[in-house]
């Protein structure tokens, strides 16, 4: 099963690169995929790319469900 999670863009590094944020582990990812994302932009990572931006609530909404289950999931 694959599993695509929110996570918080922390830093911003050339060539497409960004650092994100979930439950306190930081991880690079690529963001070639993506355009126009920010610092504390929320990105779906899956296998180290982001897929799309999403909206900060959504974000919201789907890592309380995680944490409902007890699932720390970590990008």
């Amino acid at each position: 099963m694959c599993l695509a999670i929110p996570a918080r863009v922390v830093e911003l590094r050339d060539g497409d690169l960004a650092v994100v944020e979930l439950a306190g582990v930081r991880k690079e990812i690529s963001l070639a995929l993506v355009e126009d994302v920010a610092l504390d932009d929320y990105v779906i990572v899956h296998v180290g790319f982001a897929l799309s931006r999403l909206d900060p609530e959504e974000a919201a909404r789907t890592l309380a469900l995680f944490a409902e289950q007890g699932e720390n999931p970590a990008p």
